[in-house]
């Protein structure tokens, strides 16, 4: 077999990216979930392979303040729903989106939850009747992935992520806000 008839171009192009930011750079901030996503304080905005959660339950003003005064960043805003197109098909529409504010780098990111009770998986559309189970071990488990992606070139500077676990009996999750 003809080992160069694998190669891909792709893959070469990928590997010759460079960064391309200078510091402080400016960061455009996005949360990506499923097109499909739903929760009970978020809103979500676009349809294709993904949709970006416009709500920011999980970032308050202070918490963009702590990110600006680390010395490496000059300013970072929340990516807003007037720049991204209604399709979204990759982080190359992220980045076009982050461009048009002059965005240095562009912080995606996705939290991923997942519901058990006495060791079975509960799908997210019977978390509402959790509180109906009674002397129950819930356990719930999110997941935060981060990609921090240069704009003008896709280089990833890096990826994170942090797992983070709530356990209690079931009958103490008696509303959507406290499953949330």
């Amino acid at each position: 077999m003809d080992l160069s008839l694998i190669e891909s171009d792709d893959i070469a192009e990928l590997m010759a990216r460079e960064p391309a930011a200078g510091f402080p750079a400016n960061i455009a901030l996005v949360r990506v979930q499923p097109w499909n996503y739903l929760a009970d304080r978020t809103d979500i905005y676009g349809h294709g392979d993904f949709a970006v959660v416009t709500s920011r339950e999980l970032f308050d003003d202070t918490d963009f303040d702590t990110i600006e005064a680390w010395g490496s960043v000059r300013d970072v805003a929340p990516m807003s729903r007037m720049l991204l197109p209604a399709h979204l098909r990759s982080v190359t529409d992220l980045r076009t989106a982050a461009a048009k504010v002059r965005a240095d780098m562009l912080l995606v990111f996705t939290v991923d939850t997942s519901f058990r009770v006495d060791d079975k998986a509960i799908g997210p559309l019977s978390v509402i009747s959790l509180g109906t189970f009674r002397d129950r071990e819930t356990v719930v488990t999110s997941v935060a992935s981060a990609l921090l992606v240069d704009v003008r070139t896709g280089f990833i500077y890096g990826v994170a992520e942090a797992t983070a676990t709530e356990q209690k009996e079931t009958s103490a999750w008696t509303s959507r806000r406290a499953i949330d």
